[in-house]
């Protein structure tokens, strides 16, 4: 046996390594543009969280405030 006689299968292993690697680049890429999105609709969502726990607040107070008023005139009848 000669020292090539191994070497069809080491490029064979070779070449299929080269191809796994590839698509392991290529896949670290898509996910990594997927998390980049993710995060920033999450940034997205999140001030829209505090925009409507805000206006949420200030519907609250706005009710307590009819109420109190409601309330005085109630009292002052």
């Amino acid at each position: 046996m000669s020292q090539n006689s191994g070497q069809p299968l080491i490029d064979a292993e070779l070449q299929r390594l080269e191809a796994r690697v590839g698509e392991l680049v290529s896949l670290v890429r898509q996910l990594t543009e997927e998390n980049k999105a993710l995060r920033h609709r999450q940034d997205h969502l999140a001030g829209e969280r505090a925009a409507l726990l805000q206006k949420n607040e200030q519907a609250r107070a706005g009710v307590e405030a009819m109420i109190g008023r409601l309330r005085m005139l109630e009292s002052g009848v």
